[in-house]
């Protein structure tokens, strides 16, 4: 079985990375920890831009901690998975909803089990949701993870 675990370093993502490690999964089972990242560019006019040596910086401060999230869930999952499940991490550019729905077209997942951030109606008007996209979009099953929200999170939103 091949499971895509889309994160983002959120709480949200780490109930995801939590129900994926308390399963147990059948022998040479393969999970791939996978999170994206996108330096995002502002629209600016003709007589000043982001020098390339800025963006660079940008995007290689964005890949570092990308490569952190990663590695954080795959040490977490490597102390409770048994060794009989394979863990892969990687680190892919562009917009998450796109790399998710195409790293699971071409690894060819199973399943994709993610977070989700839990908006509602006009948030996900104005922001989007990344875990609705995958869903009706994947070609594989897809399980999105709820967490509860604390009292503090009611309070933020």
């Amino acid at each position: 079985m091949k499971i895509l675990l889309p994160i983002d370093g959120s709480s949200f993502s780490d109930a995801a990375v939590a129900e994926v490690g308390a399963r147990p999964w059948p022998v040479h089972t393969e999970v791939k920890i996978v999170t994206a990242f996108q330096v995002p560019i502002t629209p600016t006019s003709e007589v000043w831009t982001i020098s390339d040596e800025y963006y660079a910086a940008l995007q290689q401060g964005a890949r570092e901690r990308a490569q952190a999230i990663v590695k954080a869930a795959v040490a977490k999952l490597g102390g409770v998975l048994p060794d009989s499940v394979s863990l892969i991490g990687e680190v892919l550019n562009g917009p998450a909803r796109e790399v998710i729905l195409d790293e699971a077209e071409r690894w060819n997942a199973d399943l994709i089990v993610m977070g989700s951030h839990g908006y509602g109606a006009w948030q996900r008007l104005l922001l989007g949701s990344v875990s609705q996209a995958v869903v009706s979009h994947a070609n594989c099953s897809v399980e999105v993870v709820h967490r509860r929200r604390d009292s503090d999170d009611a309070k933020a939103a």
